[in-house]
C-alpha cells in the first residue's frame, strides 16, 4: 500500500501511532477495520468504553505538534509505512512499524543493507573483522545497518562510513547512547542515516531495544553475528530476521571464549558459517527471496518467496 497523505491524515497517523497500546499489530487491525487513522481515532473511545476500560489515553494534537517541531529542528523526517519514501523492505514485514524517523541521507534505506552486530565488551580481533568486513560489504554496493551500540555495532558503522551506514537507534533519533559515541553518531547524521520507530526526544529504555532490533533486521537483506553470548541482544536480531526471511550468518569462534558460545550456536542451528565477505556476497546471491535491481532491493518481486513474521 502506497499513499499520498494530506497534512491532516499524516497528523492522525501519528496520533494513532502515539495513542496508549497501540502498537504495530492493533494499529494495523485498525486501520483494515476502519480504513483511515481518523476513522480509527473517532471509534477508539467507544471501543474502549465497550471493553470496560473507562478511559483511554488518546495521543494529543499537543503531542503530535510538539514531536513534529522536535523532529523538524533536528532536520528529521517523518516516514508513515503507507508513504512511497517508506523502506521497502521494512513495509513487507507484518506488520511494519506505523512510523519512522529518518536523519540524513533517507535514500540509503532503500539500497540493498546488510547488517552487523554483536557484542558489546568485543575482543579486538571481532572489532577488526566487524570494521573489515563493513568496508568490503561497503565496496560491493552494500548499506551497512547496525545499532550504535559499543563494540561490534561501532566497528560496523565506522568501516562503513565511507560507503553508506545506517544507525537503528531505540531511543529518538537524537539518542545519542553510549555517550562516548556522539562523534560517530554526528558523522553518520551527516553521511549516512539514523533512523528510529520512537519520538525525538525520547530517551531509550529496556522494552525500546527489541523494537530497534526488529528494525535493525527488518531494514536488511541479511544479518551478521560478529560475537554473542548466549543471552545476548544480537541474538534477538538474529532470530527475528530468520522469522523475517532474511538470511543469518554467523562468525565462528573459539570455544573457550564466552563471545563465541552465541555465535557457534546460531551455526549449530543452521546459520551461515561467516569468515568473510565471501560467504556474505555467496548466501545473498544464492537466496532466491533476495533480488536487487541497480542497487535496490525490491520485495514485491520475491512476495511469494518470503516467509514473513
Amino acid at each position: 500500500m502506497r499513499e499520498t497523505l494530506s497534512e491532516t491524515e499524516r497528523r492522525d497517523w501519528l496520533r494513532l501511532a502515539r495513542t496508549e497500546n497501540v502498537g504495530p499489530v492493533t494499529f494495523d487491525q485498525l486501520l483494515q477495520r476502519f480504513g483511515t487513522a481518523t476513522a480509527a481515532l473517532a471509534a477508539l473511545p467507544g471501543l474502549a468504553a465497550r471493553g470496560g476500560r473507562s478511559s483511554l489515553k488518546l495521543a494529543t494534537q499537543a503531542q503530535v505538534d510538539k514531536e513534529l517541531a522536535d523532529g523538524a529542528a533536528l532536520g528529521a523526517k517523518l516516514i508513515a509505512s503507507c508513504e512511497a519514501a517508506f523502506p521497502q523492505a521494512l513495509a513487507a514485514l507484518d506488520p511494519p512499524p506505523p512510523v519512522i524517523w529518518a536523519r540524513g541521507r533517507v535514500e540509503l534505506l532503500d539500497r540493498a543493507c546488510v547488517a552487523i552486530v554483536g557484542a558489546r565488551v568485543a575482543s579486538a580481533a571481532g572489532q577488526r573483522f566487524a570494521r573489515g568486513l563493513a568496508a568490503e560489504l561497503g565496496e560491493s554496493g552494500h548499506v551497512i545497518v547496525s545499532g550504535l551500540a559499543r563494540g561490534i555495532d561501532a566497528a560496523a558503522h565506522e568501516g562503513s562510513l565511507p560507503t553508506g551506514t545506517v544507525a537503528v537507534l531505540g531511543g529518538g533519533v537524537d539518542d545519542v547512547y553510549p555517550p562516548e559515541h556522539a562523534k560517530l553518531y554526528a558523522r553518520i547524521a551527516e553521511t549516512g542515516c539514523v533512523v528510529s520507530e520512537s519520538e525525538p526526544g525520547r530517551t531509550a529504555v529496556a522494552r525500546d531495544f527489541p523494537r530497534r532490533n526488529r528494525i535493525i533486521s527488518g531494514l536488511s537483506r541479511a544479518v551478521v553475528v560478529v560475537e554473542a553470548e548466549l543471552r545476548s541482544g544480537s541474538l534477538i536480531t538474529a532470530r527475528l530476521a530468520a522469522e523475517q526471511g532474511r538470511e543469518v550468518l554467523a562468525v565462528p569462534g573459539s570455544p573457550l571464549d564466552p563471545r563465541a558460545k552465541g555465535t557457534n550456536d546460531l551455526i549449530r542451528q543452521g546459520a551461515i558459517l561467516c569468515e568473510g565477505v565471501e560467504d556474505v556476497l555467496r548466501s545473498l546471491s544464492a537466496s532466491p527471496s533476495m533480488r536487487e535491481r541497480d542497487g535496490v532491493w525490491d520485495p514485491d518481486e520475491a512476495a511469494d518467496d518470503l516467509d514473513h513474521d
